[in-house]
């Protein structure tokens, strides 16, 4: 049977196709397929027009913790809306909602950080970090000291300079990046990287021997920054190994670097802590967030600078006469209003507790999948983890590309009821509102489990595994 011409007609699904660019989407499939389209939302549940129920196994895209339809954050936005629905925070204006949001984060902080800058999303708080510590430099005189490493498969944004930063080819090719002074350092992946016969912490030393072999190559007087993730997130949920940041630190430390942890996805309460910075002992000089900040319900992200970093750009605006950046949207007062009242729902709410309380089965049903005959390596932490699919466990060898294993196995576990991701290739994501439950995490795990053991049997039909 053919598929629908969904260039004619007018359903949803051919008025998207004839409207609509979507991101992170294969545009000539989309033409032929057209989206799954999700009507309404409940807690850890959404529904497509036509009724069906998908757990939302990412939360959206690794963001929505309090689930759909909390009504507390709807509140607050309708609350909003109707005292003072738009300002801005240029010069020197302000609202109520963004002051006390700012208040908030810094007393939620994981280490002393001074100021708060409002953006928009990860990617736009990330291309702000690239300025802010150009900036910095600038301030200091150190006017070659500009370079910023981050690291192979990283992830941190889609913006000119974010996606530069990004460690993923994909974000790079035929876009004409990465842009100069970015450059890029080893991933931490243990299983995939670590040298046969090498033990995890000689990995670790290995993997911060090479960042200062970078560092060296480039010059530390012209290295200004190291960008992380707690969590490598799109990459593949790549968790450090152990005493990889305490050992790259100690590299940053000896050539004045400055640490930058992106938290976009690890933030509030991901990896069982408020921060994945508490959660992998990092110290960092500038923080950015998002996502769960307003559980995604509008769009708002920050960057927490320490006091050093601050006094830089207080000098740099004294000599150009202001601190000329800044976006339209920066602290809205609505997103802020829902932001700061998602911050207080975690607090009344003990939602850490909650991931802590529910992560061990989270865990125990992650790792049980590493027999599975397709599994190679399963990565999990709080309440975000994957699988890696391989075709022979072994040796670790991958399926081809051209079988889109990953993007097979999403689909049948679709057509379970379960909405995952395969990031970084064949790597399956899981990374459920945290408000999800011991019964919630058991069903999305047995849907999860009936797409793998589909897809197991297609790879054998086809012989996948041989090619």
């Amino acid at each position: 049977m053919s598929s629908p011409d969904l260039t004619q007609g007018n359903s949803l699904a051919s008025r998207d196709v004839k409207s609509m660019i979507h991101p992170y989407t294969n545009l000539s499939t989309h033409e032929k397929t057209g989206p799954l389209i999700i009507e309404t939302g409940k807690g850890i549940y959404v529904y497509d027009d036509e009724g069906k129920e998908y757990i939302e196994g990412l939360a959206g895209l690794w963001c929505t913790s309090f689930g759909f339809g909390e009504q507390e954050l709807i509140d607050a936005a309708v609350k909003q809306m109707h005292k003072l629905p738009y300002y801005h925070s240029f010069a020197s204006k302000s609202t109520e909602p963004g002051i006390l949001l700012a208040e908030k984060l810094l007393e939620m902080a994981p280490v002393d950080f001074s100021k708060v800058f409002f953006a928009n999303s990860g990617s736009e708080a990330n291309d702000t970090v690239v300025k802010m510590i150009w900036y910095y430099n600038n301030a200091l005189g150190r006017r070659n000291k500009k370079k910023i490493i981050s690291r192979d498969k990283a992830y941190h944004g889609v913006t000119v300079a974010a996606a530069s930063l990004t460690g993923l080819k994909p974000l790079h090719n035929d876009f004409d990046l990465p842009i100069e002074n970015i450059t890029h350092t080893s991933c931490p992946h243990y299983y995939r990287f670590g040298k046969e016969g090498e033990s995890e912490d000689e990995f670790a030393t290995r993997m911060a021997d090479e960042l200062e072999a970078l560092i060296l190559k480039e010059g530390p007087e012209t290295v200004a920054a190291f960008i992380a993730e707690p969590v490598m997130g799109a990459g593949g949920v790549i968790i450090p190994p152990k005493g990889y940041f305490e050992k790259i630190q100690a590299v940053l430390k000896k050539y004045d670097v400055l640490l930058v942890a992106d938290e976009v996805i690890c933030g509030f309460g991901r990896t069982g802590n408020m921060w994945g910075t508490e959660t992998f002992g990092m110290k960092p000089d500038i923080l950015s967030c998002a996502k769960a900040l307003s559980s995604a319900y509008l769009p708002i992200a920050a960057v927490m600078v320490s006091e050093e970093i601050f006094r830089g750009m207080v000098k740099q605006s004294e000599t150009h006469g202001s601190f000329a950046h800044g976006y339209t949207y920066s602290g809205h007062p609505v997103p802020a209003a829902v932001a700061l009242r998602t911050m207080e729902l975690m607090e009344e709410r003990n939602i850490i507790d909650h991931v802590q309380a529910v992560s061990p089965l989270f865990k125990e049903r992650f790792e049980a999948l590493a027999d599975h005959p397709l599994v190679g390596e399963v990565r999990v932490v709080g309440l975000v983890g994957a699988v890696e699919l391989v075709a022979d466990k072994k040796s670790k060898r991958s399926f081809s590309p051209t079988f889109a294993v990953g993007a097979t196995a999403v689909d049948f576990m679709q057509q379970e009821g379960l909405i995952s991701r395969a990031v970084a290739g064949d790597n399956l994501a899981l990374c459920p509102p945290l408000i999800i439950t011991a019964a919630e995490i058991n069903d999305m795990f047995d849907r999860f489990t009936r797409g793998l053991d589909r897809l197991e049997k297609t790879a054998a039909e086809n012989n996948w595994r041989e090619a």
